[in-house]
């Protein structure tokens, strides 16, 4: 794979023509925004992870130069030509990049050009420094800017119910209202509990007690029956645990 400016720049534009042609999502080649992927899915706490080789595959995302790159990496300004040539030119010992790590997503905080040439050039990993921020709902590697309302959906209804960390990786609802439904059924059954005289005593105890006394046997109802559900738990309950079962 050749790792001239050219070449790269050509890749991207095509597959902008491709993605026309095809009427695919006009963001799904996108890069991910840091601010605004870290607004729809709460920030929590922030850890140096220190320097270690990360995929290239998951880095999707930048800090501060949306405009230049593609969530490939394949440049998009023209105006970069002349560092990118450069970087292929020399033969010096480069420090690692700087990366921002959000769940399996990675966002290129230094070393934008160093990745979009490793990428060029069909490497698989780069070595990098890590900072590592925890969401409140959790980065996927295939998030999109189109998920972002629904990923802020999601952060709400964990702020209602927060669900534990094993349980979180495997939320995942296109539509922001089924969200908010799932919060208010929540909330509704933790008040029937404490009518029927056993109180929770915080939120975390609602969501530990309502996936385990509500959701889990009404998808064990749901397989029981050969009902077919979908592949997410969470899916699946909102299909028959609400109205059907």
């Amino acid at each position: 794979m050749g790792d001239s400016f050219g070449s790269a720049w050509w890749r991207g534009y095509a597959a902008q023509l491709r993605a026309i042609a095809e009427a695919r999502r006009p963001d799904h080649l996108a890069i991910m925004p840091l601010d605004d992927t870290l607004q729809a899915l709460g920030k929590q706490t922030e850890v140096d992870e220190g320097v270690y080789d990360v995929p290239l595959a998951g880095v999707v995302g930048t800090v501060a130069r949306a405009g230049d790159f593609d969530r490939e990496f394949r440049p998009r300004n023209r105006a970069l030509r002349d560092r990118w040539e450069h970087l292929t030119r020399t033969s010096a010992d480069l420090p690692p990049v700087r990366l921002v790590r959000l769940t399996d997503m990675f966002f290129v905080e230094d070393g934008h050009h160093r990745v979009a040439i490793a990428r060029a050039r069909g490497a698989r990993t780069i070595r990098a420094r890590v900072r590592w921020i925890s969401t409140v709902a959790c980065a996927l590697r295939c998030l999109t800017l189109a998920d972002l309302p629904s990923k802020t959906a999601e952060r709400m209804f964990l702020e209602r119910v927060p669900l534990p960390d094993d349980v979180r990786l495997g939320l995942w609802l296109d539509d922001p209202a089924d969200w908010f439904r799932l919060a208010d059924s929540a909330e509704a059954w933790g008040f029937r509990r404490m009518l029927a005289g056993r109180p929770v005593r915080s939120r975390d105890e609602l969501a530990d007690a309502w996936w385990h006394e509500e959701v889990r046997p009404v998808l064990e109802q749901v397989r029981r029956r050969g009902l077919c559900p979908p592949p997410r738990d969470i899916q699946a309950y909102l299909s028959y645990g609400l109205d059907h079962v």
